[in-house]
């Protein structure tokens, strides 16, 4: 006998599973659909960073975007014989990026960080 199976993920059924063969629909909602969020208008992209520099262990590197303008996306590179990044996202208030990692068997880590900023209107 063969058997079906069947994925779902939230509200969304997804097909998931190797050799998916039916695909459950989830049950109708009557919420108003979410509001389609419009396109922002970037102008004076622009990449910011901060060279590598070896810092102790899990100290937080910042690099800030230009004044009047926010941070779009970054990243962060952790640089070592065994270095691992442990973090990179946005600072809080949308104008720079952190980055931070540590070394195993080094009290201290490579870490360059970069962000990505523009005007947004």
């Amino acid at each position: 006998m063969k058997r079906k199976k069947l994925c779902a993920l939230g509200l969304v059924t997804a097909a998931c599973c190797a050799g998916l063969t039916a695909v459950a629909a989830a049950p109708a909602s009557s919420a108003a659909p979410a509001p389609v969020p419009q396109a922002a208008d970037f102008t004076g992209y622009q990449l910011v960073k901060l060279p590598n520099a070896n810092v102790p262990n899990f100290t937080r590197r910042t690099v800030r975007c230009p004044t009047g303008k926010r941070a779009v996306g970054g990243g962060a590179e952790a640089q070592g014989n065994d270095a691992i990044l442990v973090g990179s996202f946005p600072t809080d208030d949308g104008t720079g990026w952190i980055g931070l990692g540590r070394q195993n068997n080094y009290r201290d880590v490579g870490i360059s960080v970069y962000v990505i900023c523009a005007t947004v209107s």
